[in-house]
């Protein structure tokens, strides 16, 4: 099972969560008991959750009113947070709340030039934020998300302006930009809000990988999470729950087109890239300008590698440039390496294989390189005989 949050209609804001976790099912007697019991400590708060429609799509909306708008610093909201005493709340989902509180925390003391310690949620309503926060949690936990892969699509900020203690500022607002550092986002649609600090917060700790496009999925729920206001574009967080039958992780590649690079320096860049952290690497023959033999090199590398990768590549190479396609993810296997006991010819070796599953089934098994080769050098057999002979030892371990 798997979880997607979308953002990509009109943002994420704290209400739109819970919104869409009560359209997927959650109750809200208990979430709403748990929220005034939190948010009541901050201020006079009222809750109204109920139906609506959003350019015609049927959602959900939490209606959060609060009386007391009153900031209060970070120190002094966990203290409050830690007087209440609630059955309901565990120790992991109270950990959850309030590493929210923290990024949001951290956020605001890097806008702002201050500490943990000094820093006031200035863009943040005290009450509202907390019934937010940990109606949001209370909920994520209690539909047993917190046990699956939780995918997030990119994030649509809205533009404009938006009125804050300090006068009007930029859409996104500054912490709004700290905290979806690193995190797919776009302008737009509409000059408006859409994402704000405590929706950003909440979807930076409850997303395991960032996509631009939908995994390979096949959905069993959708929830929408209805904003405050009436817009061009439909107003409203989706959230999926459904199966994916692979699992998926976020690669970048690196292309480059060579043609003045002799064969001695390509192999040597390939080394050289894979110490760099290169997970993958292939350069393919190809004519170029004015008929020229030449290579395109291809990396695949994890994003947070991408650079160091980039920069190997150019000292090894001295290309001009490097196109970085971002965020491509792809389907995978779960891979795993066993040791099998290959007999050949009076020789008794272990010998590591490489298997890749899909559920159950195996999909794929394949000897290590290096083992079978010193099989082959130990038994003086050719390596394409040994490479045979530790498939059929390995078919027979699987069946076993």
């Amino acid at each position: 099972m798997a979880v997607i949050i979308d953002p990509q209609s009109s943002g994420i804001a704290g209400n739109m969560v819970v919104g869409a976790f009560v359209d997927m099912g959650m109750d809200i007697d208990p979430l709403k008991e748990v929220m005034e019991n939190y948010a009541s400590y901050f201020g006079d708060i009222n809750i109204g959750i109920g139906k609506v429609k959003k350019s015609g799509i049927a959602s959900t909306y939490a209606d959060i009113q609060c009386n007391d708008k009153g900031h209060v610093g970070y120190m002094e909201l966990l203290e409050r947070f830690d007087a209440v005493e609630d059955p309901e709340m565990t120790p992991q989902i109270r950990r959850f709340v309030k590493k929210v509180f923290k990024t949001i925390a951290v956020a605001e003391s890097h806008v702002h030039g201050t500490t943990l310690e000094k820093v006031h949620f200035h863009e943040v309503g005290a009450a509202d934020a907390v019934a937010d926060i940990v109606g949001s949690a209370y909920a994520f936990f209690k539909l047993g998300f917190d046990h699956q892969k939780v995918y997030g699509m990119p994030v649509a900020l809205g533009g404009g302006v938006v009125k804050s203690d300090h006068g009007l500022l930029s859409v996104p607002a500054p912490a709004t930009c700290e905290i979806l550092k690193n995190v797919p986002s776009f302008g737009g649609p509409v000059s408006q809000e859409l994402t704000t600090p405590t929706g950003a917060g909440l979807f930076v700790n409850m997303v395991d990988e960032f996509c631009s496009f939908y995994p390979l999925f096949a959905s069993k729920n959708v929830g929408y999470g209805a904003g405050r206001c009436d817009l061009e574009v439909p107003n409203v967080l989706r959230i999926l729950k459904g199966d994916s039958p692979v699992e998926t992780d976020n690669v970048s590649i690196l292309e480059t087109n060579l043609d003045n690079v002799t064969g001695e320096v390509l192999g040597h860049t390939f080394g050289r890239l894979i110490e760099a952290g290169a997970r993958d690497v292939t350069m393919i023959p190809t004519l170029m300008k004015k008929n020229r033999p030449g290579h395109l090199l291809r990396v695949i590398t994890k994003p947070e590698d991408s650079e160091a990768v980039s920069r190997a590549l150019i000292r090894e190479t001295g290309t001009l440039g490097v196109r970085v396609l971002p965020y491509v993810h792809r389907n995978i296997v779960t891979r795993k390496i066993i040791p099998v006991e290959v007999h050949l010819n009076g020789t008794k070796m272990n010998v590591r294989i490489k298997i890749g599953t899909l559920g159950d089934e195996v999909v794929s098994s394949r000897p290590e390189y290096e083992d079978a080769k010193k099989l082959s050098e130990k038994t003086g057999i050719p390596l394409k005989d040994v490479m045979i002979k530790i498939d059929e030892t390995c078919r027979e371990y699987l069946q076993k």
